[in-house]
């Protein structure tokens, strides 16, 4: 998937909410958008609140990242063909990493979008989201989860009318907070192809995140990266090549991407889904 800045007309989002009701988010085009929130009590974590599920599209949710039935018969692949040599990540942190704000997710956020995917993960074909976050406090908050137009193949995912997804981010005033997509039958980790994608939004953001779902890996279903900062930035900064291709090592001999440690998942925070996908 690949993240490009462009210039909109932007489109006045509403928004009413109350207790019991639901929240619809209405454009002029009239995409039909999915609301989630945490099912636990209404507790509030600062100005961010926690209210009962409502669930209006797809279907209601019946699978769960940990049910591998679900996901029909693919097979767990091997096959190292598409991965890095230098895309193994650190647990530790980056020298840049201990200076990044927290980030908060809702525990549901990755369920809720294998839910979406189920289709495209039975057929092994790879999904992909943006999360978009608000910043309060010190802390960025994930409230809204943008599931483009795209295009996937069992080893990558393209978003398309990228237009769109910066429209939502405008109209609600969020940041671009990085991306989740599946590898449906690959490994937990980042592809040379996804690097390049998350160096777009590290750019942009350095608390960008890349969020990847692994529902047939045995080891982890999915994990939260981030380039090193400066190595592994420095070496997609200097990189021109695309496609599946191999990256040099650090100056300083270290990983490429890591895995976050300032990334939070709390039951209390609600979040919408915008589904932009046709005829959804």
């Amino acid at each position: 998937m690949s993240c490009r800045r462009s210039e909109n007309t932007t489109r006045k989002c509403r928004t009413r909410s109350t207790r019991g009701e639901t929240m619809y988010l209405h454009t002029a085009d009239a995409k039909k958008i999915t609301h989630y929130q945490a099912n636990l009590p209404t507790t509030m974590d600062r100005d961010i609140g926690a209210y009962p599920v409502k669930h209006h599209f797809p279907s209601p949710i019946v699978s769960w990242i940990e049910d591998l039935s679900s996901f029909g018969d693919v097979p767990f692949s091997h096959d190292t063909e598409y991965v890095d040599d230098q895309s193994t990540p650190s647990f530790g942190q980056s020298s840049a990493s201990s200076n990044l704000h927290d980030m908060q997710i809702s525990v549901r956020l990755t369920d809720e979008f294998m839910e979406l995917a189920k289709e495209n993960t039975s057929n092994n074909l790879e999904t992909c989201g943006i999360l978009g976050a608000s910043f309060r406090d010190g802390t960025y908050y994930v409230t809204t989860l943008i599931i483009p137009k795209q295009e996937g193949t069992a080893h990558s995912c393209q978003a398309s009318n990228e237009e769109e997804i910066h429209a939502v981010l405008s109209e609600q005033s969020l940041y671009p907070a990085g991306w989740i997509h599946t590898h449906p039958s690959q490994t937990c980790f980042l592809s040379s192809i996804d690097l390049h994608t998350q160096f777009s939004y590290q750019v942009m953001l350095p608390e960008a995140v890349a969020i990847v779902a692994a529902p047939t890996d045995p080891t982890r279903s999915y994990g939260i990266f981030r380039l090193t900062d400066p190595g592994g930035m420095d070496v997609l900064r200097e990189c021109s090549e695309s496609g599946f291709h191999t990256h040099r090592e650090t100056t300083d001999g270290g990983p490429i991407y890591e895995t976050c440690t300032n990334v939070h998942f709390k039951p209390n925070l609600r979040f919408e889904i915008v589904d932009l996908r046709s005829g959804a």
